[in-house]
């Protein structure tokens, strides 16, 4: 298109990503190609940004300096990655950016609260749509098998589930300690696989961590140590990682093929199905990728597990039960 173009993102991890990608699939130039960040605050022909950049502001009434910034220059394209997030009221505004042509990107268009349509008042309309299933079938991502483990509880702690109240009994469900050793026997069941262990409380994988010894990665963790991880685990040096939420979007692990999920946030679809994205990249050898979801047997959590995965049954994926009962 030869035209300047803003690339908006989920995270800081994606735009280096994106770099990564840009510079590797096309003939620009490092110089074409600059990260405005809060590390480095260039431009270029292609510039790199998180959505929280342009979003930015030090108060609720307080004014969007970065905004003010993107808004003068002259955009031929923007691209919007993961544009599923787009409607959140603290990105809306990055919908406001002047350009003559915008572009958004997700492999999943859905969101909990609904807004999911406001994508196509705030770029434009669909242009294209594929199903997973039907990628699967070209080989542009790899077959994947889902399994879903229902674990009892022991008998103290499902008292405790009956006595609490619903917000908390989610939490007791999700953070079941008798996940750990089926997490340790699917740990011995797939060794030798690129291993992704992932979770919505930092207490649970911390506990995780110290069973297995691998290296935990979550939102607190520096940048230059989750590059680092990052690395180490597409190089083969490591065989697993560990991730909170930081592992759910635009996170680009080509070798993962195994991952296990052992809590989440509540229903959500989107959620499942970005999970199950992490190791849907295609493999070498032609193996398939298993994506496996631990459970609270008699709980919340298998219902909130069957509204998680209506997405991908939309897709096309099934899921296989088994029942471990005491």
């Amino acid at each position: 298109m030869q035209e300047n173009t803003l690339i908006l993102t989920s995270s800081l991890t994606s735009v280096r990503q994106w770099q990564r990608e840009l510079l590797d699939k096309t003939t620009l130039p490092p110089d074409a190609i600059a990260e405005y960040s809060g590390e480095s605050k260039q431009t270029a022909p292609i510039t790199l940004a998180t959505y929280q950049i342009p979003s930015y502001r030090a108060s609720k009434d307080g004014e969007f300096p970065h905004f003010q910034l993107f808004n003068a220059r002259s955009w031929g394209l923007i691209i919007y990655d993961e544009v599923h997030l787009l409607p959140a009221p603290i990105f809306r505004i990055t919908a406001e950016l002047q350009t003559r042509h915008r572009l958004g990107l997700t492999a999943t268009l859905i969101r909990e609260d609904g807004k999911e349509g406001d994508v196509f008042a705030l770029i434009g309309p669909k242009r294209y749509d594929v199903p997973w299933r039907e990628l699967e079938g070209q080989g542009f991502i790899a077959a994947a098998k889902c399994t879903e483990i229902r674990i009892s509880q022991t008998t103290a702690r499902q008292m405790e589930y009956a006595v609490a109240d619903k917000r908390h009994q989610f939490r007791i469900a999700a953070e079941n300690p008798c996940k750990h050793e089926v997490v340790r026997s699917l740990l011995q069941k797939e060794h030798g696989h690129c291993i992704l262990i992932i979770g919505e409380f930092l207490e649970q994988l911390k506990q995780i961590a110290t069973l297995t010894r691998l290296p935990l990665v979550t939102g607190k963790t520096p940048q230059a140590e989750r590059d680092r991880r990052y690395q180490q685990f597409r190089s083969g040096e490591i065989s697993g990682l560990i991730l909170s939420p930081v592992g759910n979007f635009a996170l680009d692990l080509p070798d993962a093929d195994v991952l296990i999920q052992v809590s989440g946030k509540y229903g959500s679809r989107q959620e499942e199905a970005q999970r199950l994205g992490r190791v849907l990249r295609p493999k070498s050898d032609g193996r398939s990728a298993q994506f496996y979801t631990l459970v609270s047997l008699r709980t919340c959590e298998e219902e909130f597990a069957r509204h998680r995965q209506l997405f991908l049954a939309e897709q096309g994926y099934s899921y296989h039960i088994e029942i471990l009962a005491e």
